[in-house]
């Protein structure tokens, strides 16, 4: 009987060192050893890294783009104030009974204007033709027939202007309906 109580004893002290084992391979797996936390936290600081790199060239792309539109578009209010002087230039030469100088002197400014702004990438925006609401304005309508279809252009009131693709000042047209 002393045997039986040995190996009753015996299995017992085996059955504690396995649940001790047990336990503590269970507290190894439950918390992360000290490297795997520091690698985790070098992942989210290199993650942290990698967005703010990404948004700093994002930040740097949208500056040059703004910069390059507000190279391109510079010249927009000189024109807007220049175009006034031009139509008055071009309504002083349909004035008859000037002299020949005068009216030679009044075209020299006019195509020097002209000049000037053409270098700045301003055009005149073509107002023969069909119209287009993009680039013109009815300011009236008149009757379409045989000759005049619909939605032309038959008469302009006033010039429009536009740099590059932008419209500075739309033309003023009376239109076929």
């Amino acid at each position: 009987m002393y045997a039986l109580t040995e190996d009753i004893k015996k299995e017992e002290v085996k059955e504690e060192e396995a649940t001790e084992t047990t336990e503590e391979v269970v507290e190894e797996v439950s918390e992360p050893s000290e490297l795997e936390e520091a690698q985790a936290r070098a992942e989210e600081f290199e993650n942290k890294y990698l967005r703010a790199h990404a948004e700093m060239q994002n930040i740097q792309r949208r500056s040059n783009e703004e910069r390059q539109q507000l190279q391109k578009y510079r010249s927009q209010d000189l024109a807007k104030a220049i175009l006034p002087s031009l139509d008055n230039l071009e309504r002083a030469l349909a004035v008859e009974g000037l002299t020949d100088d005068v009216k030679k002197g009044l075209e020299m400014v006019q195509e020097s204007l002209v000049h000037a702004l053409k270098e700045e990438g301003i055009e005149e925006i073509p107002a023969d033709g069909d119209f287009d609401h993009n680039f013109h304005m009815a300011i009236q309508t008149m009757p379409a027939d045989d000759e005049h279809p619909a939605d032309t252009i038959a008469q302009v009131f006033q010039k429009g202007y536009k740099l590059h693709e932008r419209v500075l000042r739309p033309a003023m047209v009376v239109v076929y309906n």
